[in-house]
């Protein structure tokens, strides 16, 4: 199974369409969810590995940076994101 790292904040709604997406997909018991809403280290942690980006989420599927909902959403639609789930 397919380690999947997302980092959300408590109020964003696209975390939410995020994970929701990725359950549909079956990797519900494959997320580690990492909530940076209060910690500042986390978030400098977020955006280190993200290569500089500052919204949430950030989402990477076994290592890969994915890049937030809207990437993790086009790979969906190409038909690319199952291969990663893979």
């Amino acid at each position: 199974m397919t380690n999947i790292v997302i980092y959300t904040k408590d109020y964003c709604p696209y975390c939410v369409k995020a994970k929701s997406l990725l359950t549909q997909k079956g990797q519900k018991d494959n997320i580690t969810e990492i909530d940076i809403t209060h910690d500042e280290a986390l978030q400098q942690e977020m955006i280190a590995k993200s290569g500089g980006r500052r919204t949430v989420p950030q989402i990477f599927i076994g290592g890969t940076h994915v890049g937030g909902f809207d990437d993790m959403h086009a790979l969906d639609k190409e038909g690319k994101l199952d291969p990663l789930l893979a």
